[in-house]
């Protein structure tokens, strides 16, 4: 990696880390009555992802001032939580921010959102040549997510508030809606929670296979 890259990777994982914390601090404080605001912030997946992201860019920040070698595993690691992020942003984008009106483009969603994916993804292109992943391995990309599809199954039998008297994170993970968990409806969330899951899982999937035929295409380019 040369210096010229070594620095703008730097400057992309900086971005990270003090967006992610930045808009989680702002969505934390952003008050009982805001989306996603106060100390439930942290039981939404946007905030997990924001945060883990942040974990990964640090590290490999640190890294880099360390001169030090990074492994395949270390690669695949940030393959997921680079996948893992960019599902926040399209889900936000094009799936919630549609439903919130006035609530979607503040300052804090915009942060965790839209900058860190979309920084994150920049990094993970010019960082991620450097790397080999087995493509056999993108299916790791889907546990996080899934883990988290888990969680809020979970929440939502125990009943925990992740807004004011709304027991599930997002409208596509209300067991109790219309389409249950199966079915389907003319209203939101339109599908059962099940088909939801399926589909944002084959997402995850084909996002994975993308990211690593790009760096296979950059790859070749840079050698």
């Amino acid at each position: 990696m040369d210096r010229k890259t070594k620095l703008l990777s730097l400057f992309l994982k900086t971005l990270v880390v003090v967006c992610a914390l930045w808009g989680t601090a702002l969505s934390a404080g952003a008050g009982r009555h805001s989306f996603m605001g106060g100390p439930r912030v942290f039981m939404f997946f946007t905030i997990q992802s924001n945060l883990a992201m942040a974990a990964v860019c640090a590290y490999g920040a640190w890294a880099i001032l360390k001169n030090r070698t990074m492994g395949n595993l270390w690669y695949l690691i940030q393959l997921v939580a680079t996948v893992s992020i960019t599902l926040t942003g399209v889900v936000f984008c094009f799936v919630l921010a549609p439903t919130l009106g006035s609530f979607a483009w503040t300052m804090p969603n915009v942060l965790t959102h839209v900058v860190v994916p979309l920084a994150a993804i920049a990094d993970f292109f010019l960082t991620g040549v450097y790397g080999n992943v087995p493509k056999k391995q993108v299916l790791w990309v889907t546990v996080p997510p899934l883990a988290y599809a888990v969680y809020a199954g979970i929440g939502y039998l125990l009943k925990w508030e992740f807004l004011d008297g709304i027991h599930y994170p997002y409208f596509f993970l209300n067991w109790g809606s219309p389409a249950g968990a199966f079915g389907f409806s003319r209203e939101l969330p339109f599908m059962g929670c099940v088909w939801w899951i399926l589909a944002l899982l084959l997402f995850l999937i084909g996002i994975g296979c993308l990211y690593l035929k790009i760096l296979d295409f950059l790859r070749k380019e840079e050698f």
